[in-house]
């Protein structure tokens, strides 16, 4: 069996209990942190606290060589942990496809995602986001400013009144993160009065949610990582009152955007 483990979204304990179960009795336990890490926790201390053993994987040793993963889950129980939740945004469903075609049984054990966290910790309503966006650095795609594809998909969930979730680029393997008052920076250069929202370390025991114009918010700054960027859509009034209270919001902003 491969089991795909979601760990969550900070350190060694922000795993389910379903999912610390199927890591601690797995005869075999593989990770990959190209794409995101637990920022509270070494690879040392999640062996630690639950006793195995870990191989970390590269981005090749994933998605173009995956066999010695997949030849152990023919004759045992394999597990295979990422950050945050395995199938969402860190997705590896070609992985396991690769597993069903050679005839070994899968299985997904979810953790508490990014998008999730940043829905809860802000007030804004889950089912009020549109399509979700990812904001490269500057190099990774070749060019200043923010790719058009990104600037049409916010333009087009604010044409309907839906809130944008932007996620910020990661380099994890060389410990580059974003961070939320660049990103602000960058889109205030399109939408420099528009309200947004920033999410730090969600997950973390000390998160931090601000909301402001985006002008305002590339001013500020958020501390470590990870940091997302929200931009909101139209308000209901309890969304309104929520980056209000939770983000410091001032209200002839929130205003703008109140249905």
């Amino acid at each position: 069996m491969l089991t795909f483990i979601g760990l969550g979204l900070y350190d060694e304990r922000s795993i389910t209990v379903e999912g610390r179960d199927a890591l601690r009795e797995a005869d075999r336990a593989y990770a990959e942190f190209y794409t995101s890490k637990l920022l509270g926790a070494t690879v040392d201390e999640l062996e630690s606290h639950h006793g195995v053993d870990i191989e970390v994987l590269g981005r090749e040793g994933v998605e173009q060589r995956p066999e010695e993963m997949l030849d152990a889950a023919e004759t045992e129980d394999v597990a295979f942990l990422t950050a945050g939740d395995t199938m969402i945004s860190t997705t590896h469903v070609d992985l396991r496809l690769r597993a069903v075609e050679r005839g070994i049984e899968t299985r997904v054990v979810h953790g508490v995602t990014a998008q999730s966290a940043a829905s809860g910790l802000s007030g804004l309503q889950n089912y009020r986001f549109g399509k979700a966006v990812t904001l490269p650095f500057p190099y990774a795609h070749g060019a200043e400013g923010v790719p058009q594809s990104v600037v049409d998909s916010i333009e087009a969930n604010r044409e309907r009144g839906l809130h944008t979730l932007v996620y910020l680029d990661i380099k994890a393997d060389r410990d580059e993160y974003m961070t939320a008052q660049f990103a602000a920076g960058e889109l205030a250069s399109d939408w420099k009065d528009v309200l947004g929202v920033v999410v730090a370390r969600a997950g973390s025991p000390d998160p931090v949610v601000a909301a402001d114009r985006l002008s305002a918010l590339a001013d500020r700054e958020f501390g470590d990582p990870l940091h997302m960027l929200l931009v909101p859509g139209d308000l209901h009034h309890v969304e309104a009152d929520a980056v209000r209270t939770l983000g410091g919001a001032p209200d002839d902003v929130v205003a703008e955007n109140e249905l």
